[in-house]
């Protein structure tokens, strides 16, 4: 046997051994003898006229004469492996070890018994036949089984993972009134199969792949063939082999590894752990990845106002998911530039508010030691610390939190005379339209940028916000996602698509996918399928 204290990436590349005693050695080196390991230990009857020379002098390989059919019976040594918690012990037990001792007393094993068990005993459709101990360590700790037979230099992998996993719930930061209540869990095999359910479509495709040095964790690239654009799924394929990692803790690794800017704070990629989203956007013609381990599926490329939109925005009636629409972006106006246009005005431009609101704005300041940048940035850390707080706490304690200390604090600084009380009612406001944004990373990237608008307008006033205004244009036009601008289907101007966009038109007039995606299949509705 090699050397077991060279690297275990070196040792787990050699194939398998003829002698079992040595491939189990060799395999409890590797994963250094761990409790839970199960080796189960059988012995088969193999009828042969002449035993072969191994057998003969095998240790592990009985030989005598089976006096009916005068033959000579072999009973060889074979052994089921498997990690307990990672494999389902009921069908290891129902379908592997009873069909072993129930059917194999009928069977007459002759040459090569790994191929006959295989095809005649084993009660499993998940099977396959390795050779290396790379497969065998990969299969064991994916929750496989592993039989191995005396004199055979194949193993055979069972399909029996079934380790404990989180029942099927609502998804908890993409709730909807209207629409399906079926989240994502962290079974891959569990979401993949939730995806096949709301996406019937025979042109799903999904390809599997392997990421983390150490990890080895299952990554599943779903598209649409027909649809989706080759390049793009190629893009994303490329990213994904660049990742080089020992362990991926989450899919949010994945979406820093393989989005386009890492210094941009807007997200080039969605999060979603909603079937019916995920479905959607594959049949706009976009990639999905999945990870093992994460309940949240990877959309990809996306553009900026694909953070805005919802599910049930097609669920409800144009005119009501426009104005829902309309009502988010202006949320989205008022959470970005609202405290900064508070400290501009203030103290900069107080001639630009009607005279009996900047006088009742000063009448209330009055008694502040600080000047409107310092209020301003002290309610804004007070309530990004409370948010953040509930967010940790548990949830019956954190929502008594977020509720109860955002009333105390506004009303006790106010009564202390540290901020004044409209700069309360704006921080309030702010902090409820930034809810109102449907992605949470970018609700999260929509808080930071406040931050800047608010210094940039105690610096310059309304031309500081101006200025900041125009950079963050100017990078969102230059932002990419997979190559597809940004900021489409505005820059570049992509007329089709602007009815999707801030207003939904009827959904009769939503005949195309987005044009700059270049799909394969640009025509969502057949001219057939118009309403008369």
């Amino acid at each position: 046997m090699p050397n077991t204290d060279q690297n275990v990436s070196a040792q787990i590349s050699v194939p398998i051994y003829k002698k079992l005693e040595d491939n189990i050695e060799y395999i409890k080196k590797i994963l250094g003898n761990p409790y839970d390991l199960v080796v189960r230990e059988l012995r088969l009857e193999l009828f042969e006229d002449d035993p072969t020379p191994d057998q003969q002098t095998s240790t592990n390989t009985q030989l005598f004469m089976d006096e009916k059919n005068e033959q000579t019976v072999s009973k060889i040594q074979c052994s089921i492996l498997y990690i307990s918690g990672l494999a389902n012990s009921k069908i290891v037990d129902d379908n592997i070890l009873r069909t072993l001792q129930e059917k194999a007393r009928d069977k007459q094993f002759k040459e090569n018994p790994l191929e006959q068990i295989n095809q005649e005993v084993i009660a499993i459709t998940n099977t396959k036949k390795i050779n290396t101990f790379q497969q065998v360590i990969d299969a064991l700790l994916c929750g496989s089984s592993i039989f191995m037979i005396e004199g055979e230099k194949m193993a055979l992998e069972m399909g029996t993972a079934g380790a404990e996993k989180r029942s099927l719930e609502e998804s908890q930061s993409e709730t909807v009134i209207r629409g399906s209540r079926i989240s994502f869990i962290e079974d891959i095999d569990t979401n993949i199969s939730l995806l096949r359910r709301e996406l019937k479509d025979p042109n799903l495709r999904i390809e599997s792949y392997e990421i983390g040095r150490r990890s080895n964790q299952r990554v599943a690239v779903c598209y649409v063939e027909g649809i989706t654009n080759p390049d793009i799924l190629d893009e994303v394929k490329r990213r994904l082999k660049t990742i080089d990692i020992d362990f991926v803790l989450d899919s949010g690794i994945v979406e820093q590894w393989i989005e386009d800017s890492p210094l941009s704070p807007f997200p080039q990629v969605l999060d979603s752990e909603r079937p019916d989203r995920v479905s959607y956007n594959l049949m706009q013609g976009k990639v999905v990845i999945f990870l093992d381990g994460s309940p949240f599926a990877i959309v990809t490329p996306i553009t900026v106002g694909d953070a805005f939109l919802t599910v049930e925005d097609f669920s409800q009636r144009w005119i009501v998911a426009s104005s829902m629409r309309l009502l988010r972006f202006f949320s989205v106006l008022i959470a970005l530039f609202l405290p900064g246009l508070y400290v501009a005005l203030t103290s900069f431009h107080p001639g630009m508010l009607p005279t009996q609101l900047i006088l009742a704005i000063t009448a209330a300041r009055e008694g502040v030691p600080f000047p409107a940048l310092i209020e301003v940035l002290l309610m804004a850390v007070t309530f990004e610390i409370l948010q953040e707080a509930g967010i940790r706490l548990p949830k019956p304690i954190g929502q008594t939190v977020g509720i109860v200390g955002g009333v105390v604090i506004g009303d006790v600084a106010v009564s202390a005379g540290i901020v004044g009380p409209a700069l309360v009612i704006i921080t309030s406001l702010t902090a409820m339209s930034s809810f109102t944004i449907p992605n949470y990373s970018t609700s999260i990237s929509f808080r930071i940028l406040r931050f800047i608008f608010v210094i940039a307008a105690s610096i310059l006033g309304l031309y500081g916000i101006i200025l900041v205004f125009i950079m963050l244009c100017i990078h969102v036009v230059n932002l990419k996602s997979m190559g597809i601008p940004y900021s489409a289907p505005i820059a570049p101007y992509f007329l089709d698509s602007l009815n999707n966009l801030v207003i939904r038109t009827p959904i009769t007039t939503l005949k195309r996918r987005p044009p700059y995606l270049e799909p394969l299949d640009l025509q969502k509705v057949n001219s057939g399928g118009q309403r008369q």
